[in-house]
């Protein structure tokens, strides 16, 4: 760990004060909008759905034009920027479209500097340190995501805010993020004679890619079509008689598991290899969506919760690990983009349909069904060979 540049150390930290931001807002969002706001769970499957889609759409095209003009750092200064901009429209929101719009804004944001950070994470970074480094900022965004919680549940119990007075505090922390990545980050140079477009959306820009690349978009569609989003899971825990003091505990149990397992997950994968992390990531997925689906109780909630945040350790960085590895090095702004619209497609099919589900059929059925497509990302990933490290 002490040897990872320290471009990995400032990523980390703004990675952790902007999902410090995000937790402390996305705690309590979901309960803000139904229960507030009146909206049903259907409607908050679609806005889940579409802000989901606009996340990894955006990353297609920050991580083109990174590629293109080489400029990792303005882009995700850029994203960074719209997410903390879009922030203080949380509590002024009077109605649902309202949380939307802001929601959207945010998730645009998310989209345009995820392509271009883990680009420049690779960029600064030896392919054998790869998963850790990988491993270290996700570690740090997740230490970010448990701590946000936390405070949230603080405000709400001992100082008695509400929920709009939370979202306020929540704006704070994103500010702090923008700093740290203006002044704490160098772009490396790069040692080109000419600079030139490098990448569009063409046939050819796919071709480039890859076999090996492919193999890995398509065993993370299944993985991602899986995932079930965390709105969904504070909705199981309201719904099993959890109150909204302890509700953002949903958040720190699972970002807590994320965060002490994250950065040892990638560092697994420079050691073992890709694929092993990955497949027990897989089946720490379908356990989580196994209990949370039959488990009716609240320390079987707990234990569903823990699982889903195993998964997450060991599919975050492992996912960027074998992107970074299977891509050229001048396409991999491309590659993470791709990544984000593979994942944009899984995320806005799985939201929608789970809102529908759940009004329909209930939250059982929901989190069953998403057990058995993890068991079959499982399947397919048994299948795939890791691509070699480069």
């Amino acid at each position: 760990m002490k040897n990872l540049p320290r471009g990995v150390w400032m990523l980390g930290l703004v990675s952790l004060f902007m999902d410090m931001s995000s937790e402390m807002a996305h705690a309590v969002l979901p309960l803000f909008v139904v229960g507030t706001l009146g909206a049903s769970v259907a409607v908050l499957g679609f806005l889940e759905a579409l802000a989901g889609a606009f996340t990894h759409f955006s990353k297609l095209y920050s991580g083109l034009i990174s590629d293109r003009f080489e400029n990792r750092k303005g882009l995700a200064l850029l994203g960074y920027g719209l997410a903390a901009l879009s922030k203080p429209f949380f509590p002024l929101a009077q109605a649902p479209w309202m949380v939307f719009a802001a929601r959207i804004s945010d998730r645009i944001g998310k989209g345009i500097r995820g392509a271009p950070r883990d680009a420049l994470v690779a960029d600064i970074t030896t392919p054998e340190q790869r998963g850790a480094a990988y491993g270290l900022r996700q570690s740090m965004d997740s230490f970010g995501a448990f701590a946000g919680p936390l405070i949230a549940v603080a405000l709400v119990g001992l100082y008695a805010f509400d929920v709009r007075g939370l979202l306020w505090v929540a704006c704070l922390p994103a500010l702090v993020c923008v700093g740290v990545l203006a002044l704490g980050v160098e772009e490396p140079a790069r040692h080109t004679a000419q600079k030139k477009p490098r990448a569009d959306l063409s046939m050819a820009t796919a071709r480039a890619l890859g076999g090996p690349f492919w193999r890995v978009m398509a065993v993370a569609a299944a993985l991602l079509v899986a995932r079930i989003s965390d709105a969904f899971l504070v909705l199981r825990a309201s719904e099993l008689g959890l109150s909204l003091m302890f509700i953002p505990l949903v958040l720190v149990v699972m970002n807590g598991v994320d965060t002490l397992t994250s950065y040892p997950s990638g560092w697994l994968s420079d050691h073992v290899g890709r694929k092993l992390p990955l497949l027990l990531s897989l089946v720490a997925l379908a356990a989580s969506m196994g209990v949370l689906a039959f488990g009716a109780t609240l320390p079987l909630l707990w234990l569903g919760l823990g699982l889903f945040g195993l998964h997450m350790a060991l599919s975050q960085s492992v996912l960027s690990s074998l992107v970074a590895d299977a891509a050229p090095k001048d396409l991999r702004g491309s590659a993470f983009g791709m990544l984000g619209l593979v994942s944009g497609l899984a995320t806005f099919a799985t939201s929608l349909l789970a809102g529908l589900a759940w009004d329909k059929w209930g939250a059982a059925t929901v989190f069953a069904a998403a057990a058995a497509v993890a068991v079959l990302a499982l399947l397919a990933g048994l299948m795939i060979k890791a691509p070699a490290k480069a």
